[in-house]
């Protein structure tokens, strides 16, 4: 099976449309192709009219006033999977599943808690539809500052939610991989909730590059230390750290000569400094840079700066 990175947004777009019983499908594939290429999101609330978000913010659908039932839901979620309802729930304890071509179905309803965890959802009340895209070409401004001879310089991409790391953070994945500006690059990737490579039957639906390592939902402390000890990786790229587990693994891994690749939440350098957790990653100098992006409008914008005694 191919992988599906090099479809074009309204073909991914109506990838995940084709999900949909044909009453709420057909008014989006009605859409202008230009406004279809733009949809981040489709939502659909039980007991509310589908609607679909994008750079304009979330709106409705011409055409598709009726209300969502809760028997949609559940069979969007079957055709989605390929499973019963009831077998898919089962795999929803981190919110959310990955379905072929790595869009993400993000799920809201009842919870059925085992020993104070979540264990599936006895209801659905919401779906949210993430399109999954690619976008070659989003790293290749700053690339030649991520580049540092032949290796890596240890980068923390950083912005608000929404701000496109993920989208950067793949895309550099992929140009290092493929050996863009430079020698092509080992990458581990430790993609603990499918959103970077979104693996179906083992292969990468987003584009990640050809010497990638992907090892998907896994916690990411445990993830990056298979893949130091198993892959040999010249490189480790993580998704948002969120824990202290994940900066003792990515400290270890610096002290092993790996380069590191990682994304975190926050409005800038004085956001991190004030959290203990990032705070303290800083000061133990694991990254040499962070790449700051803001956005603009519709675009964002780059700016990288050096991390070094002074800023920490």
């Amino acid at each position: 099976m191919a992988a599906q990175h090099q479809q074009d947004p309204a073909e991914r777009f109506g990838q995940t449309a084709a999900l949909l019983p044909a009453w709420l499908r057909t008014p989006l594939e009605r859409l202008p192709r230009s406004e279809q290429a733009r949809i981040e999101e489709i939502r659909l609330r039980a007991g509310q009219p589908v609607t679909v978000s994008g750079p304009a913010g979330e709106h409705g659908v011409p055409g598709a006033e009726e209300a969502v039932r809760p028997a949609d839901l559940s069979l969007i979620l079957e055709v989605a999977t390929r499973a019963s309802a009831h077998t898919a729930l089962d795999r929803v304890q981190n919110g959310f599943v990955t379905v072929r071509g790595g869009h993400r179905i993000g799920l809201c309803g009842t919870a059925v808690l085992r020993e104070g965890a979540v264990h599936n959802l006895r209801q659905l009340s919401s779906l949210c539809i993430r399109v999954a895209r690619s976008v070659p070409g989003a790293a290749r401004e700053v690339l030649g500052q991520v580049r540092d001879g032949q290796g890596v310089k240890g980068t923390l991409i950083l912005s608000p939610p929404g701000g496109g790391k993920t989208t950067l953070l793949r895309d550099l994945i992929r140009a290092l991989s493929d050996g863009e500006g430079g020698t092509a690059i080992r990458v581990g990737v430790a993609d603990e909730r499918s959103e970077l490579a979104a693996l179906w039957e083992g292969i990468p639906q987003l584009d990640v590059g050809r010497r990638t390592d992907v090892l998907e939902g896994c916690p990411k402390a445990e993830a990056l230390m298979m893949l130091l000890r198993g892959m040999n990786p010249q490189v480790l790229a993580v998704d948002e750290i969120t824990a202290p587990a994940d900066v003792a693994a990515l400290e270890h891994a610096a002290n092993c000569g790996v380069s590191l690749l990682a994304t975190a939440h926050g409005s800038g350098l004085e956001d991190l400094r004030r959290r203990p957790l990032y705070r303290g990653m800083l000061e133990r100098n694991i990254f040499s840079q962070v790449i700051l992006i803001r956005r603009n409008g519709s675009g964002r914008s780059y700016e990288v700066l050096p991390l070094g005694d002074g800023l920490c």
